[in-house]
């Protein structure tokens, strides 16, 4: 059975560009010119799996989270 790839998503309304995630998982999020994270659309790679679950449950405001890839 082959598990379906997660990718980080923000929700822009509710972060308030604390930069946490910046911080827990560079690798992964960068931030633009106001502190806010930017994300690429694609899967976590497994290695990263475990920080960047890291970062989700560090988000102060609850606006990163990893979704399922369709």
């Amino acid at each position: 059975m082959s598990r379906t790839p997660l990718r980080l998503r923000v929700e822009p309304i509710t972060c308030h560009a604390h930069g946490i995630c910046r911080e827990l998982l560079p690798e992964l999020i960068r931030l633009d010119e106001w502190g806010y994270p930017v994300l690429d659309d694609h899967p976590v790679p497994a290695a990263l799996l475990a920080p960047a679950r890291v970062a989700v449950r560090s988000c102060p405001s609850l606006a990163l989270r990893l979704d399922r890839m369709a």
